[in-house]
């Protein structure tokens, strides 16, 4: 091949080069893997012993709490449940409200859902609800990526305090973790409407 012929097989080689280059290139968002979602049925936690009865979906599973950072809990009543194909807990801790402790139980449950997770937290929603049971408490929607979406407590002011909490076993990610904390909240909401008092 004449030096003619290399030069021109180089330049059009180039050009096909620059021409490959020059296409147009769409990133893809970032994705994340899709999570199945089993049906909603409910069953009622009532075990003998204790305070409150509630409906929670069949898929958890009610563990008794054994540990609290690292000590036994401060009353036996204290439960988890464990939602194993989501990696949630739901960690619920009770209390008999006292002659002189029910303000410091409602200030501990705001400190515990603000300070905790202000500086993760994009945004903090207090909604104060009322049951169909006539229980009040305040529904505790957290935005961003802190390491729970949803915080409740809920009493009737005289006997009975529940604080629940839902947390993951994984970063905390809100766009990723955004389609199980709606899925679950709807659980929370129907643990909340469906709780009693058994004495």
């Amino acid at each position: 091949m004449s030096g003619m012929g290399i030069r021109f097989l180089m330049f059009f080689s180039c050009v096909l080069f620059l021409l490959a280059c020059n296409s147009d290139y769409t990133p893809k968002p970032r994705g994340y893997f899709k999570i199945g979602m089993p049906d909603k049925r409910y069953q009622t936690f009532n075990q003998q012993g204790y305070p409150y009865t509630f409906q929670y979906p069949a898929y958890g599973v009610v563990v008794k709490d054994s540990t609290f950072f690292e000590s036994r809990p401060e009353n036996p009543y204290w439960i988890n449940i464990d939602f194993p194909q989501f990696g949630g807990r739901i960690h619920i801790s009770y209390k008999e409200v006292e002659p002189n402790n029910f303000d410091s139980l409602v200030n501990d449950a705001f400190t515990l859902s603000y300070k905790q997770h202000t500086y993760k937290a994009s945004a903090i929603e207090p909604e104060p609800f009322v049951t169909p049971k006539g229980l009040s408490g305040v529904f505790f929607n957290l935005k961003g990526n802190t390491a729970t979406a949803s915080q409740f407590f809920i009493t009737d002011s005289t006997r009975h305090f529940l604080r629940g909490a839902l947390y993951f076993s994984a970063t905390p990610n809100a766009d990723s973790l955004q389609p199980v904390n709606d899925f679950l909240r709807r659980d929370l909401q129907q643990l909340i409407n469906t709780l009693e008092w058994k004495k």
